[in-house]
């Protein structure tokens, strides 16, 4: 078996809430390979493996701009520590630039840090900032939705702090307040797609492969598990799609049933939280 060191240990404990040891042990199968240690555990019923949310060490903040109804942009600013994130400077930094991609919508971060904002590239705007500030100023992400309703939520865990996660939600119609409520649904249930639909097919394939060997180290028949996978594969889609999980304000409804009932239909999301993927 390769030998693993502790910060991947700790890394992967992190991710998946699994044991030390259960996480050593998996790394050390998996050859040092993070994400196939992942699913190692995941196979060996770990609890919750693959429910959490992947983290990166950062600071930060998210910043929104809204532009009429029907467009927005969401824009992640990372910092290093908390105390940079709730500068001033920092702030209007983030609001600069999260204005200038609602208005230029450029194609990803490298098109904009290339970008000019008053006779200067932002990449030069953040090289100030990081001199000024004394820690790394970097834009990790950002997401501009056009077209139909666009709602939002902002949300902060810290009142003396800005915003560390933000959420946006396109509808195909004007509803204020269904866009406000399944936005925060979002924020609070962190799913990765919309609809079953929108789960591209590797992924699919690569979670059919995890329930199907996990399947078996339960020893259940071979003859029962295409229907048992099969289960399992919805109760990912009620865990990861937007669509199909259950509101959290009606655990009687999905958020798909709400969006029908009020008459609008879901078309994107984007969610956003410092220091997650």
């Amino acid at each position: 078996m390769a030998s693993v060191n502790m910060a991947d240990v700790k890394r992967l404990r992190e991710a998946t809430a699994a044991g030390m040891m259960a996480c050593k042990k998996a790394l050390e199968e998996a050859g040092g390979d993070f994400d196939k240690a992942v699913d190692l555990l995941r196979i060996k019923g770990a609890k919750d493996v693959g429910k959490r949310e992947a983290r990166t060490a950062s600071n930060g903040l998210i910043a929104v701009k809204h532009v009429g109804d029907s467009l927005a942009a969401l824009l992640e600013l990372n910092c290093e520590t908390d105390f940079v994130a709730k500068s001033e400077r920092f702030q209007e930094v983030a609001a600069t630039v999260v204005e200038y991609i609602a208005d230029a919508k450029p194609a990803d971060v490298p098109a904009l840090l290339d970008s000019q904002i008053g006779g200067k590239s932002v990449k030069e705007i953040l090289d100030e900032t990081n001199a000024a500030l004394g820690e790394k100023i970097e834009i990790r992400r950002f997401a501009v939705l056009e077209g139909g309703y666009i709602g939002s939520y902002m949300h902060k865990t810290d009142p003396q702090l800005p915003p560390t996660l933000g959420v946006l939600v396109q509808l195909d119609v004007q509803n204020a307040e269904i866009a406000k409520e399944i936005a925060q649904h979002t924020a609070a249930m962190a799913p990765k797609y919309l609809d079953a639909a929108s789960v591209p097919a590797d992924v699919i394939e690569k979670e059919r492969a995890v329930f199907e060997q996990m399947t078996r180290e339960e020893g259940k028949p071979e003859a029962a598990l295409p229907k048992i996978v099969d289960g399992r594969i919805n109760g990912w889609y009620r865990d990861f799609t937007l669509l199909q999980q259950v509101f959290v304000k009606d655990g009687k409804k999905s958020v798909g049933k709400i969006a029908e009932e009020a008459g609008v239909k879901v078309l994107s999301f984007v969610r956003y939280k410092v220091g997650q993927a």
